[in-house]
């Protein structure tokens, strides 16, 4: 028989389910018909940091403001300097456990969706073809004017060509993809616009105080309403974008499971919950998943 995870306190007095152990999270993906909701700490394994985690980029860093991007030049060139630093740090990173991991129990069946906050790419590289980034992928550019999207490499190319000797030091790398440079590094930074429209040209990805795409939203909610259960991994659960979905498969009375360093926003619609570093954690579920199949 199995037993309950046992409860602790948040601080406002509701109960946090916890779980010493991966059984409970193990009963609920053997059921399968799981959908995987992952998080920035997912990818923390990669050499990307997350938002808000212990050493997370929103305790030094403010991301850019969808507001900020298009009502600004001077924005738009500063987005553009650090995002021309911070995203080939993005490109080389590669896919860890806890993404390959997600990967073998989509291919097992086990795992039926995967909707993904992350903009890294790295769910797709690691074989889930199919994951939805809901926030949108920093390898694809977007014109504001015509909406054509090109490849992010294509406007590498043509930013060396606009900036020749462009060089800068940076500390740190954001999970948005740009890095943290001194006004005195962007001032002299060139924008390149749109080669199609001579419009202007952002990372396909949702800013801050942006809208995610409703069609996409959708497509997410489909997932959750058609699942047994739902698998957080990695994610503080802070905004509404990820949290909504927590909620929409609680509400059903579907099984709820986290796996994340740290307490979410989530966890009390949470059935279990795992405070496990995700790599172990899910390399550990993988092994339990093949061993009773």
């Amino acid at each position: 028989m199995r037993t309950r995870p046992t409860l602790s306190w948040t601080p406002s007095g509701e109960p946090l389910p916890r779980t010493t152990s991966l059984d409970d999270v193990a009963a609920i993906v053997g059921a399968g018909g799981v959908v995987v909701l992952s998080g920035a700490g997912l990818s923390t394994e990669s050499g990307i940091p997350d938002y808000r985690g212990a050493s997370g980029s929103l305790r030094r860093h403010t991301p850019m403001t969808y507001q900020e991007f298009v009502g600004a030049e001077h924005a738009r060139r500063r987005y553009w300097a650090r995002s021309h630093l911070g995203w080939r740090t993005i490109a080389r990173a590669h896919p860890n456990d806890g993404h390959r991991a997600v990967a073998t129990l989509r291919a097992a069946g086990l795992v039926d969706g995967v909707i993904t906050q992350n903009v890294d790419g790295l769910h797709h590289a690691a074989g889930t073809a199919d994951a939805i980034e809901l926030h949108g992928s920093l390898d694809r550019v977007v014109c504001l004017s015509c909406r054509g999207t090109s490849p992010r490499e294509e406007l590498d190319h043509r930013l060396r060509a606009a900036n020749p000797g462009f060089s800068a030091t940076t500390t740190r790398v954001n999970p948005d993809g740009d890095a943290d440079l001194a006004d005195a590094d962007v001032r002299g930074f060139r924008v390149v616009p749109c080669p199609y429209c001579d419009g202007v040209l952002k990372p396909d990805v949702v800013f801050f105080g942006e809208n995610v795409e409703p069609s996409r939203v959708d497509r997410c909610y489909r997932l959750v309403d058609d699942a047994s259960a739902l698998l957080v991994l990695g994610s503080s659960l802070t905004v509404m974008s990820g949290l909504r979905f927590v909620r929409r498969a609680a509400e059903a009375g579907k099984p709820v499971a986290i796996i994340n360093q740290g307490p979410t926003r989530g966890d009390k619609y949470a059935s279990v919950r795992v405070d496990r570093p995700l790599g172990r954690a899910l390399t550990d579920l993988t092994s339990r998943m093949a061993t009773d199949r």
